[in-house]
């Protein structure tokens, strides 16, 4: 696969997500995301709104645990769209989905579905916790409540984030029929290229210019 930083770039939410984040902490966010091209900045509920932003705005919601109820996530992210947000980045409850009630799965995913009419819905599963079959169960529990992405990871479970499995799977499992955004530990060129070819068509990404500047150079 012959991709240049630009190619790149345009697949990727330059993310900060740290609790320690300040207001010019975004705002330096913003300004290097235009700078690289990057598609969107995914920040924190809280860091909204952000007026007059040059690119796409996301943000999270369940965040990082995924232990609120449907009710309380479908309320954060129907503010956060208020606010601007363009994407909303939910976390399951993986403890629900791995005690088989998957049926909770679609049931939390389907009231933020509905509370955030007009947004992408991107549905974190954090894969690396999960089984292969209960990987398979979250993707489908997300296409049955019309969400837009599968994510893998929040980058904050001790598991870990991306693998080349995890997202394989994930986009065998959709079919196209949904994006699959892989994030949590995706450093290098080699890491990210390596999701793209395995099926990721969103990349969350925290050193951007980093994995950026690893792009082979063409003379």
């Amino acid at each position: 696969m012959e991709l240049s930083a630009a190619d790149l770039a345009v697949l990727v939410d330059h993310t900060l997500l740290k609790p320690e984040a300040t207001p010019a902490d975004v705002t330096a966010l913003v300004v290097e995301a235009a700078e690289l091209g990057a598609y969107s900045v995914c920040v924190s509920p809280s860091m909204l709104p952000l007026p007059d932003a040059p690119v796409k705005i996301a943000t999270v919601c369940g965040f990082p645990s995924g232990k609120h109820t449907p009710a309380a996530k479908a309320a954060e992210a129907a503010e956060s769209v208020r606010l601007g947000a363009d994407e909303v980045d939910m976390v399951i409850d993986i403890g629900r989905l791995i005690a088989g009630d998957a049926a909770h799965t679609e049931t939390e995913i389907r009231a933020v579905r509905e509370a955030t009419e007009g947004a992408v819905l991107k549905v974190i599963i954090e894969a690396a916790a999960l089984t292969d079959e209960q990987i398979v169960a979250a993707c489908r529990a997300a296409e049955a409540a019309g969400a837009d992405f599968v994510k893998t990871s929040t980058g904050f479970h001790p598991t870990g984030g991306a693998s080349v499995h995890a997202v394989r799977l994930m986009a065998d499992t959709v079919g196209g029929r949904l994006g699959v955004k892989a994030s949590g530990g995706i450093r290098s060129w080699a890491d990210a290229t390596a999701m793209i070819e395995a099926g990721a068509t969103r990349l969350g990404l925290s050193g951007t210019r980093a994995v950026l500047d690893g792009a082979p150079h063409t003379d």
